[in-house]
């Protein structure tokens, strides 16, 4: 499984990103597809999580700004970010889970930048 990321760059306090995130190979076994982050200095952390079936984890940071959204059938997976503060500069991972395989795949992230 290959996933990679696109959307990235550089945008101004307030404004708004959407992250995209393509999977491709044995796609068929990823059952929680997602979105980490990792700032400078810090530890990678959840942002969202989303189910084939649709079902939501946001983690508590994001506040309400951010929404994940899944396309089954393009193997794609987004991550809406408004009102973006500098705080949210990270590099942003997608993230894959298989259930059935007991795996977690990763892309090699997209850098965002949140500065004026």
């Amino acid at each position: 499984v290959r996933l990679v990321e696109s959307g990235g760059g550089l945008v101004q306090p307030g404004g708004s990103l959407r992250l995209s995130c393509a999977a491709s190979g044995t796609i068929f076994v990823i059952d929680v597809m997602g979105w980490f982050r990792q700032a400078p200095g810090k530890e990678r952390e959840l942002v969202a999580t989303i189910t084939s079936e649709g079902n939501t984890n946001y983690a508590d940071l994001p506040e309400g700004r951010f929404t994940i959204s899944r396309d089954n059938a393009k193997n794609t997976v987004w991550l809406q970010m408004n009102s973006l503060k500098p705080e949210d500069t990270a590099v942003y991972y997608c993230y894959g889970r298989s259930f059935t395989y007991n795996m977690d795949y990763w892309g090699k992230g997209t850098l965002v930048t949140v500065s004026s």
